[in-house]
């Protein structure tokens, strides 16, 4: 019997210029999918790169062996991620003279087994 489910990692917004979703512990599950839902760019933010990161414990973290995504419009938008150990986040770049504007933006992670 397959296992799946979906988390919720954001529902506000990814603030820039650096941001990190909060960890999830996913080391029942074989296929991650991420969703950004993008839902406006505000002016100023010209986009922001998205890259997986992993994590033996949840506190110690290093990016996954895949390059980032990068989003520059609004709209959804969707990537998997393999072979990642127990933990993942996603850290988030975002670009332009406002980086420190929150672009709004729903993060789900969909599990699978």
């Amino acid at each position: 019997m397959h296992n799946s489910m979906t988390a919720v990692l954001e529902r506000d917004g990814i603030t820039g210029p650096h941001y990190t979703t909060e960890p999830y512990e996913v080391a029942w599950a074989r296929e991650a999918r991420w969703f950004l839902r993008v839902l406006d760019l505000p002016a100023g933010v010209s986009g922001f790169d998205c890259t997986v990161q992993v994590s033996p414990d949840g506190l110690n973290w290093v990016d996954l062996d895949e390059p980032a995504t990068s989003v520059d419009a609004a709209g959804l938008v969707t990537w998997v991620s393999r072979e990642f150990g127990g933990w993942l986040r996603l850290r988030a770049t975002v670009h332009g003279d406002s980086a420190g504007t929150q672009v709004p933006t729903l993060i789900y992670l969909a599990l699978k087994a």
